[in-house]
């Protein structure tokens, strides 16, 4: 059997997964140091990535650091006024916060913290996330102006009072949402094969200086969701370090796999449910199953 119809094969496999898991499905998993030794699933397809987005907004960071440009422990104070909606970190916070840039780095990456991401994108600027996306090749990756931008253009479309409002509609099995609230043109969007290509740069010291890789490298071992990419690799000797997004009925992660024996997979999945539910195990635990199908594809398939 040729590799490329085993490939087809697990590509097969993959999209039959999905459609189990109530979700259609986007995937580009990679070796890390061979990325054409690759599976993939609709790579190519631009969709709204949600907290994702903070990827990109990481590297331009590091970036700026690098050049002078910015100063990473450089204190910034968060006042109550000053919150973004969101379940994790200084959003959840009711008094003043003083926190050094690099530190709101690593909130909204290991906690996904919008607060810390919207203070990080003021001082970064969209202009520079775009310049890094340009530089390394990332064409479809746009993250305007991140969560904010992406909440007040959902209350817009679909026609809500307030955010809260916006979002219980979303998560309406009931309601139709307009087809215009999940275009990637209108919110932060990237592809898996754009997102693929800038974990592969940080993996191997090519967005930023070797120290600010490690740094993100680093940061992204540290978040906290396992429920997602992690689910499937669940074992001690097994590192997966990643970013999730989540939007409405989308649910991704990005991130890479370092297997005890020294393989390394940048594995990015974007899903979009067919229900709206807030919570759906299967819908998050198939970013992980599907990965490791592609994984061990790609493991079964080395030498050939």
């Amino acid at each position: 059997m040729s590799a490329a119809r085993r490939e087809s094969d697990v590509q097969r496999a993959i999209r039959g997964m999905f459609a189990d898991a109530g979700v259609r499905g986007w995937l580009h998993v990679a070796e890390l140091h061979r990325p054409e030794a690759r599976v993939t699933v609709d790579p190519d397809e631009p969709v709204p990535v949600g907290s994702v987005y903070k990827v990109p907004l990481m590297a331009a960071f590091c970036r700026l650091a690098d050049a002078g440009a910015l100063d990473p422990r450089q204190p910034v104070t968060l006042g109550p006024d000053e919150r973004m909606p969101g379940v994790t970190g200084i959003s959840i916070l009711r008094d003043p916060v003083t926190v050094s840039l690099r530190d709101l780095v690593v909130l909204m990456m290991s906690v996904s913290d919008n607060t810390s991401a919207d203070a990080v994108l003021r001082h970064v600027g969209p202009a520079a996330v775009e310049e890094l996306c340009e530089d390394l090749g990332l064409p479809d990756t746009h993250i305007l102006g991140g969560a904010a931008t992406t909440f007040e253009r959902m209350v817009a479309e679909t026609g809500a009072e307030s955010l809260s409002a916006a979002m219980e509609r979303l998560a309406d099995n009931d309601t139709t949402v307009p087809a215009v609230v999940y275009n990637p043109l209108s919110k932060a969007s990237s592809t898996p094969s754009d997102m693929a290509r800038l974990l592969r740069a940080i993996w191997t010291d090519g967005a930023a200086s070797a120290e600010s890789c490690a740094f993100m490298r680093r940061t992204m071992g540290q978040q906290a969701w396992s429920h997602r990419l992690a689910s499937g690799f669940p074992y001690d000797d097994v590192t997966v370090s990643g970013k999730t997004g989540t939007f409405g009925t989308m649910r991704h992660e990005a991130g890479v796999v370092e297997l005890p024996d020294g393989g390394v997979y940048t594995a990015v999945v974007f899903t979009q449910a067919a229900r709206a539910d807030n919570k759906l195990p299967r819908a998050d635990a198939v970013i992980g199953t599907a990965a490791r199908a592609a994984v061990e594809e790609l493991r079964g398939n080395e030498g050939t």
